[in-house]
């Protein structure tokens, strides 16, 4: 991917600048070539991470910071998503698949970046706060 089709974005906690990072993806991921279908799972990993950052890292308060990048490495699509917020143990997450969790409300966004995503891996940002890294190989069409 040229260093036109990389993109960095810091935008507000606000749940509606999710559009405007799905339509950046969609044109970055088109330039790569990649078939629509792995088109939708990234940009719905993508969109999770993001709902995540805003809702459990940063609390919704608009003033915090969510911070986005796309990049390829290796021949991998790579998606940094970082908050400002408190960080999370992500081995505390509930597994959604289990038959007391299949009715709770929350919970499935990680396990659908895992199930869409080839690799998702957790740190925390200088200063506070989690990322998270999302990578899934180009196949182009």
């Amino acid at each position: 991917m040229p260093d036109e089709h990389c993109f960095h974005l810091d935008l507000g906690s606000r749940f509606e600048n999710i559009e405007l990072v799905q339509v950046v993806l969609r044109d970055a991921l088109v330039q790569l070539g990649m078939d629509e279908d792995a088109q939708h799972w990234v940009d719905v990993a993508v969109r999770e991470a993001i709902a995540n950052a805003i809702k459990h890292g940063n609390a919704q308060n608009p003033e915090k910071q969510v911070h986005i990048d796309l990049f390829l490495d290796a021949g991998y699509l790579v998606v940094r998503v970082g908050d400002e917020g408190q960080g999370f143990d992500p081995s505390q997450i509930h597994d959604p698949l289990a038959p007391e969790n299949l009715l709770r409300p929350n919970g499935r966004g990680i396990f659908y970046m895992k199930s869409f995503m080839d690799e998702i891996h957790y740190g925390t940002r200088p200063g506070g706060g989690t990322v998270v890294t999302l990578r899934k190989l180009i196949t182009p069409t």
